[in-house]
């Protein structure tokens, strides 16, 4: 029932995310025939060369729409899973409050990151992108330390390295490779103050009534407009051998519902849609619809 109760309202926002009417395929299934082509392989990855970076991507990133308006020139848009971390709605985004999308009142201020955690996993999209100034010119040998341009376009988080393995498909077969790939983790309010100062972590945060970023045990609760955002990115990044036999989602789509919590570590996101339905009626401000419709 809870997995009809998504869907249904998912197919609700295909009228406000793609113009279609309602008697039109759900939202995954007509996103799902525009990507099935693009959907790349591990062998492809590999030609990417030295010069690119490996990202993994965990909410809207899970959409190659959306990656692309941050990452333009990515390749090899496929599908890994994430090892030994897990996926969490638990700390504040100061750009919600910029944008006018949080409310403070009822703390849904949430934006998402992962968290090492042993024995969790959730899969997450994987793309080349060109080494264009994302890592430190002085880093040596293959050591991966973040440019400042990197560390500005994601400031709250710690930028790292994580194992990750592809996920298997029809050409591919038994136990996959492990490897590495750069992802946003969990930080601390002392790192984010050491790096930024005192007067950033003022402007950004205190003025609008945040104490900290990640102190939150209890409370906070994801930023509507955005999860509605990474749910729709999430529904249309699976191929169709992804795609569940009941038609409700595909991997990734399930793995975001059922591998990401809220801040009690306990609450999934499928439960909380169940409980809270709206959440995909939220619609972006005019001037934010591309950015946040998946």
């Amino acid at each position: 029932m809870k997995r009809n109760i998504i869907a249904s309202l998912l197919s609700s926002a295909a009228v406000i995310v793609t113009g279609f009417s309602s008697h039109t395929l759900p939202i995954g299934l007509h996103i799902k025939t525009t990507l099935i082509s693009r959907m790349a392989t591990a062998d492809e990855a590999a030609d990417a060369g030295d010069d690119h970076i490996t990202i993994l991507g965990f909410g809207s990133l899970l959409s190659e729409k959306s990656s692309r308006t941050t990452f333009p020139t990515l390749k090899n848009f496929r599908l890994g899973r994430v090892l030994d971390h897990r996926r969490t709605f638990a700390h504040p985004a100061s750009i919600f409050f910029q944008r006018n999308i949080a409310n403070l009142e009822t703390l849904e201020i949430s934006s998402l990151s992962v968290e090492y955690k042993e024995g969790c996993s959730m899969v997450c999209s994987v793309f080349e992108v060109p080494n264009e100034g994302l890592s430190a010119a002085d880093a040596p040998g293959d050591t991966f330390i973040p440019s400042q341009k990197f560390l500005e376009r994601e400031e709250e988080f710690e930028i790292t390295r994580v194992r990750y393995e592809e996920l298997a498909t029809s050409s591919t077969s038994g136990k996959q490779e492990i490897k590495e790939g750069v992802i946003c983790r969990r930080s601390t309010d002392e790192a984010y103050i050491a790096r930024w100062g005192q007067e950033r972590f003022q402007k950004n945060y205190l003025d609008y009534g945040i104490k900290t970023i990640w102190g939150w045990t209890e409370g906070i609760r994801p930023c509507p407009v955005y999860l509605r955002h990474c749910i729709l990115a999430a529904w249309s990044c699976d191929s169709e051998e992804n795609w569940s036999k009941d038609g409700i989602g595909g991997i990734c789509y399930n793995s975001f519902l059922d591998e990401t919590v809220m801040v009690d570590r306990a609450t999934s996101i499928r439960e909380y849609i169940d409980q809270y339905p709206e959440v995909m009626n939220t619609e972006p401000p005019d001037n934010l619809k591309e950015r946040y419709s998946g």
